[in-house]
């Protein structure tokens, strides 16, 4: 039950001061910093979160600083009825979003800022990223297609060698050639490591003895005008890595800094041991949390302009003269942190040196390391049966013809719904199936395998591809005495891996 008290009319509550009172207690409880103009443009009120944000950036109060078209900005409000679209300024190395909007009932224009630092460099770092990863893609699939080109050419290369009536001047040919391709060849694989799609092989890594093994021969990549200098941490934990890998980002790093300093200088390579907290990775989302190696190299050298240091891990971006760089360098470097499960901090400003640091975190494998058959061995033949499953023909009528020259029956096919049909046929006399894992429709060479296996368990298998062992199939690498023979290859690698699979144990 309510009671009803009189009272007099000079303490009656109106509606409207109701609200006007209920709004400056919003305003002055809203956690977002809120400011309350006059119609000429006078500062006439903020709330408490306006003034938690004018000390962080070292000021007083928010008059301190206001956008300089605040004035005009707030009469075009309050004479049109219409708010101002945000728009951006930067203070004390902050960026702040600013909104104007009028409140006609009070006469006054309301303003609203937001400190957008950190998510403008979260948005930048994921649009970096999801560029980096279309790019990443395009450079994998270039660098697929470009090593069946090449096995067609390494093939063709050693058929024309095996030919009794070769001339001199016809064999120099063939040696140009085939030095061509393994040039291509290294190109492209540095496309497959930028990718994330190359073949690496891990082994515990002691960082700081791997680089005082390789000290020397960095020390002659430099040059004599060149200080090097090393500063390691000691005890320092091991990386699960691939050694050749890595000595590839130090030597990738130390050639863009002998490039920065043309009349010499100084490089700083130093080691550490560093932990990662929260806070670090909200700024770095590739970052993990936990401790981690650092690789940092420091040059004195001519520096970057932020346009330039936005490019450098893109493949085919050089700043250097046409014929003197392909571009790879760094954007090697990228694919082999990344496929590391690392990250990459670059720090660089014209005029003052680059600040390369390199995170690599501490562990141990996470799958098993699967290499080439090696070529040292003396090559045979055979009279077996082999399946071929390709669907590039150029790569197919290579292969086929390699593998005849050397004795082998092939049967093959351009497709999974081809290999079918002649498993059906043949597979009695079937001793081994060579395929490509990747195919563009129906069954891939993985699931061939799985397939026919379950029918003839001694079944050997050779699995190819343009792509690494690790991303040309899920599951690839867990397969028990697995071969498998990355594209490009020649005719003599091509051999000892299928003698090689049809002499090892049955399965």
């Amino acid at each position: 039950m309510h009671v009803l008290t009189e009272t007099s009319p000079a303490e009656i509550e109106h509606p409207w001061q109701k609200a006007d009172r209920r709004a400056q207690m919003a305003a002055q409880l809203n956690p977002h910093p809120i400011l309350e103009f006059s119609g000429d443009g006078q500062l006439t009120y903020f709330n408490e979160a306006a003034a938690e944000l004018a000390r962080s950036l070292g000021f007083r109060t928010p008059a301190e600083f206001l956008p300089e078209k605040t004035v005009p900005v707030v009469r075009l409000c309050r004479s049109s009825g219409l708010k101002k679209p945000p728009f951006e300024t930067r203070v004390s190395e902050r960026t702040l979003s600013w909104f104007f909007f009028p409140v006609p009932q009070d006469h006054v224009v309301h303003c609203g800022v937001t400190d957008v630092t950190e998510r403008q460099h979260l948005e930048t770092q994921l649009r970096y990223a999801q560029k980096l990863e279309s790019v990443g893609r395009l450079a994998g699939g270039v660098a697929h297609d470009f090593n069946n080109v090449l096995t067609v050419i390494q093939g063709h290369v050693g058929l024309l060698r095996a030919h009794p009536h070769l001339t001199p001047d016809m064999a120099d040919s063939l040696q140009a050639i085939s030095r061509a391709s393994e040039r291509a060849t290294r190109l492209t694989s540095q496309l497959l490591i930028f990718s994330r799609k190359s073949r690496w092989q891990p082994r515990p890594l002691d960082l700081n003895e791997l680089l005082t093994e390789f000290s020397q021969m960095l020390q002659r990549t430099l040059g004599e005008d060149i200080e090097f200098q090393f500063h390691y941490a000691p005890s320092l934990p091991s990386v699960w890595a691939d050694p050749d890998m890595i000595e590839q980002v130090v030597t990738n790093l130390a050639v863009n800094a002998r490039d920065a300093m043309p009349k010499g200088g100084t490089l700083l390579v130093d080691t550490a041991v560093v932990d990662i907290d929260e806070v670090y990775v909200h700024r770095h989302p590739e970052a993990h949390l936990g401790s981690a190696v650092c690789l940092t190299m420091i040059d004195t050298g001519c520096g970057m302009d932020q346009v330039t240091l936005s490019r450098i891990f893109e493949p085919f971006f050089t700043t250097k003269e046409f014929g003197k760089g392909t571009g790879l360098g760094l954007a090697t470097v990228c694919g082999i942190v990344k496929q590391h499960q690392g990250w990459i901090e670059v720090q660089s400003q014209l005029g003052q040196g680059t600040t390369f640091k390199i995170y690599l975190p501490p562990g141990e494998p996470t799958a098993p390391s699967c290499a080439d058959p090696a070529t040292s061995a003396p090559v045979r033949g055979g009279h077996e049966t082999i399946l071929l499953v390709e669907d590039e023909s150029p790569v197919r009528w290579t292969v086929r013809n390699v593998l005849e020259r050397y004795g082998y029956r092939v049967l093959e096919a351009s497709a999974g719904v081809e290999a079918m049909a002649l498993w059906h046929q043949h597979h009695q006399d079937v001793a081994l199936l060579l395929t490509d894992v990747v195919m563009p429709a129906g069954l891939n060479g993985q699931e061939l395998a799985e397939q026919f296996k379950t029918q003839k368990p001694g079944l050997k298998v050779i699995y190819t591809s343009g792509y690494s062992v690790q991303t040309a199939g899920d599951r690839l690498e867990l397969i028990d005495g697995l071969t498998f023979l990355q594209k490009p290859f020649d005719p003599a690698r091509l051999a000892l891996a299928v003698r090689n699979c049809l002499d090892g144990p049955q399965e």
